[in-house]
């Protein structure tokens, strides 16, 4: 069966010149990625799944999944662990993640937690120095900015509860590719060498990652021994074999070595936590998305809800009245997300913040004519109380489960602190919570009590990995890397979507933008605006900075039919793998 090929690729019944139109711009970020915004492109629909990574080994290994009768499940343990071979500036077992799932027999929408913790020893002030101040560095770099790993139980209890093909056959898969190697490509050569002195900081880290003392390049065969004696060890033992077993003791040695405090009791007590998660509607849109300590999910519908009254209809999506409304939202959310949000399990949430007449209230601080200022402009008070080194997949099979999975080590290359005989990175994560009130952490975000560093907590995290359903039929699956600008990323795709009638690929491909309360600034992806447009946000009050290109987001589309497309970020050279020959026209 041949491909359907089309001038601009668009879903069914998106018009194809007002796409045209709002592509403007887009030839400045195709020239950086490779990509042809004026050629032909081709839309596969796949009949029995898709799978969309960031790595095309990962994207093929999930995608053999599905060839071999396993079902999105499976596909995403196996592309799980894929990753922490194939991409280990952030695919991991030392560091953790969120899932949301839907079962397609049953239509059940769940959320799992596999978030790093914050050790048993943790205390609130212990990044600070006798003068409460802030010591540099500590909570990013070696053992003590690394929580307790999530990665190994979070895929497991996926597997467990939703699996079909046995767990050791979806771990050897990676464990092989550790063991005999695999060709790095651009991508992953550029970022061994951007982070080359990072990764030179720890004994463990040079040996596993710069063999010989050099940088690995584009084409050079990647062999991981020690991490491929890991992964057969916990293919054949499970999870028993990280949190009790001889990884443990590799992880423990590593933090009595490096002055951490990772016990094996906080190992050994580590707990995966399903939850319910975030529910709200966008236009006719049900859109599900993770729930704290993920802040994703609230944010996310915060900016949605906030903008879903306006009209923009008569906008292009890089007009600066439409990047204006969207970062006057998001100064909003983003300054309830400081105040409010945390671990659920330590700090009562106010799920009051996507109650329609609360939004209402905050949408009233908003004016379509100039700027808020973020000095006079704090969280909200809800009345109604209820109990960038990341990296995105997304999943969808023929029986409509969908998966979408972030994961992290929160910055590349994670604390830049190996496992010595393990072969894996730990995580920077106590970085995420507020180890100081006011203090700006890796991705400038501010914090309060609700955030703060304690034993045994989940520090709060952007990731937002989102299904989108569309008449209770599955339509979206998405979600992105990028620290904070996770959340603008993934509200600013179903927008484009949906409301500016981009198709999959161009929504992916497009200019981003970001506003997150503090700094009070616009962040934009550098030559990717118009001057003017810059200037008539400068003109709104606005301070505008240019930034280079971030995020990772990796969507998968479901028609009404059934039929599953998708699209990968270029940015960093993502890839999707459908399962079936593209359906002829």
């Amino acid at each position: 069966m041949t491909a359907r090929v089309t001038g601009i690729s668009a879903l069914p019944g998106q018009n194809h010149d007002r796409s045209r139109a709002r592509c403007l711009g887009l030839s400045l970020v195709c020239c950086l990625v490779g990509l042809s915004c004026g050629g032909v492109e081709v839309t596969r629909f796949y009949e029995q799944g898709v799978v969309v990574t960031v790595s095309p080994v990962a994207s093929e290994v999930g995608r053999e999944v599905l060839l071999r009768g396993g079902n999105a499940f499976d596909a995403a343990v196996a592309v799980g662990f894929t990753l922490a071979v194939t991409y280990p500036p952030a695919g991991n077992l030392g560091g953790g993640g969120f899932v949301l799932v839907r079962d397609g027999h049953s239509g059940e929408i769940a959320a799992l937690d596999f978030r790093e913790t914050a050790p048993a020893a943790a205390t609130q002030d212990m990044f600070l120095d006798q003068n409460g101040e802030v010591i540099e560095n500590l909570s990013t770099r070696g053992a003590l900015a690394a929580g307790v790993p999530g990665s190994v139980a979070g895929l497991y209890a996926l597997r467990e509860k939703y699996g079909t093909i046995p767990w050791q056959e979806l771990v050897t898969v990676a464990a092989r590719l550790a063991d005999t190697g695999f060709v790095i490509d651009a991508h992953l050569a550029g970022a061994f060498a951007e982070y080359d002195a990072s990764l030179r900081g720890f004994d463990e880290t040079r040996e596993l990652f710069l063999p010989g003392g050099a940088v690995p390049r584009e084409g050079d065969r990647f062999v991981q021994p020690q991490l491929a004696r890991s992964l057969y060890a916990i293919a054949s033992d499970g999870p028993t074999a990280f949190y009790n077993g001889a990884i443990t003791d590799s992880i423990v040695a590593c933090m009595q070595k490096y002055g951490g405090i990772i016990s094996r009791a906080d190992l050994e007590g580590y707990q995966p936590v399903w939850r319910e998660p975030v529910h709200f509607t966008f236009d006719s849109l049900d859109v599900y998305s993770m729930p704290p300590p993920s802040s994703g999910g609230i944010i996310v519908g915060q900016i949605l809800k906030l903008l879903e009254p306006y009209d923009f209809s008569k906008l292009t999506i890089d007009a600066p009245e439409y990047i204006h409304l969207f970062c006057e939202a998001g100064r909003l959310a983003f300054a309830d997300r400081a105040e409010h949000l945390g671990d659920p399990d330590f700090h009562a949430i106010p799920l009051g913040l996507l109650d329609t007449a609360y939004l209402a209230r905050r949408r009233a601080l908003i004016s379509t004519n100039h700027a808020g200022n973020s000095a006079e402009i704090g969280p909200g008070n809800p009345t109604r109380y209820e109990s960038e080194a990341t990296t995105h997949f997304s999943i969808c099979d023929r029986d409509g489960n969908m998966v979408a999975v972030t994961t992290t080590l929160n910055a590349p290359f994670g604390s830049g602190l190996s496992v010595g005989g393990a072969g894996f990175l730990l995580n920077c994560e106590m970085d995420d919570f507020a180890i100081k009130p006011g203090y700006a952490n890796l991705w400038g975000l501010v914090g309060s009590e609700a955030n703060a560093v304690g034993p045994n907590k989940r520090m709060l995290s952007s990731m937002s990995p989102t299904l989108v359903l569309k008449d209770g039929r599955p339509f979206l699956i998405l979600g992105s890397a990028g620290g904070s600008k996770i959340i603008t990323v993934v509200a600013q795709a179903i927008i484009s979507l949906t409301r500016f009638d981009l198709s999959l690929q161009e929504t992916v491909d497009l200019a981003r933008f970001h506003h997150q309360w503090l700094p009070d600034q616009i962040y934009v992806e550098e030559e990717r605006y118009d001057v003017a447009t810059i200037q008539r946000l400068i003109g709104y009050g606005h301070q505008v900075e240019e930034r280079t290109p971030y995020g990772e987001l990796e969507m998968v589309h479901i028609g009404p039919t059934g039929l599953m497309t998708g699209a990968a970020d270029p940015r960093r050279c993502g890839s999707v793998a459908g399962c079936s020959e593209p359906l002829v026209d």
